[in-house]
């Protein structure tokens, strides 16, 4: 009964411990948070100058008396995340970091710093090629009789979203690397399905997107060549594993053979 009491004791402390850390780790991230948000709340007018360069030809408007307001505090809080991004990952990073193994880390942490990387070519490739493309083939539609009239709320909701969308889609590779890495796909069952990807990938590139073909097929050639890229890729790494596979089996073997002379 003392051995178990202690066992039980021990895993309480040991269930405090976690949980203090993370209380630690969450009131730093808020802090951080918050501060990062004030901050860009200060240049948010500025960051809606450039939004609106986007589109230098469009007439906006606010069509209710805190929609302006609302879509700088908006900036501002999307602002924050971006900025202290890299702080609140370091945060998830140390408290979960201690449960893992060197090899569990190492890929870990190649995989936030090369997605990091692909999440940021995403939003400018979709900042400086996607957005003036999908805006001149929107505007195109316009006549005489009907202006646009456009409230900037809605843009900065469709700017937001279009940016998020290729952001996040650009991180394709990385996730097929990750799934290959831990044994979840494989390179042959991948290349082997490659003409439903494709499809499953357009049919994503349809619903993300507003309906006309231009944005679809700006979203879907992107997505199929990231989809090479990531079969590439993961079978550079999966090469990598069977050769450490091999490379250990033979290593076992030669201990197995060194051992059973010397019992002889």
């Amino acid at each position: 009964m003392r051995k178990k009491n202690k066992k039980v004791t021990e895993r309480n402390l040991t269930i405090v411990g976690h949980l203090t850390e993370l209380r630690k780790r969450l009131v730093y991230s808020s802090i951080v948070l918050v501060a990062t948000v004030l901050i860009c709340y200060n240049y948010a007018e500025n960051i809606v100058k450039h939004i609106i360069d986007i589109g230098p030809h469009i007439n906006f408007v606010f069509i209710a008396p805190a929609e302006l307001l609302m879509s700088y505090i908006k900036i501002s809080i999307i602002g924050g995340l971006v900025v202290s991004a890299p702080f609140l990952a370091l945060q998830i990073w140390m408290f979960v970091s201690p449960g893992l193994k060197k090899n569990e880390k190492r890929t870990i942490a190649v995989s936030l710093f090369v997605g990091g990387f692909f999440f940021i070519i995403g939003v400018v490739f979709s900042y400086l090629v996607v957005m003036p493309t999908m805006l001149q083939f929107f505007m195109g539609f316009q006549i005489e009789e009907i202006r646009e009239m456009i409230s900037f709320s809605n843009y900065l909701t469709f700017v937001i979203n279009t940016l998020l969308s290729f952001g996040l889609i650009f991180e394709l590779p990385i996730v097929m690397v990750i799934m290959t890495r831990f044994h979840i796909l494989k390179v042959e069952f991948l290349k082997k399905n490659r003409k439903f990807a494709i499809l499953i990938i357009f049919v994503i590139a349809a619903i993300l997107t507003p309906p006309d073909v231009i944005s679809q097929m700006l979203l879907g050639l992107p997505m199929v060549l990231l989809f090479e890229v990531g079969i590439i890729l993961s079978t550079i790494v999966e090469k990598g594993e069977n050769r450490k596979n091999k490379k250990v089996e033979k290593n076992k073997k030669e201990e197995k053979d060194e051992i059973e002379p010397s019992d002889e």
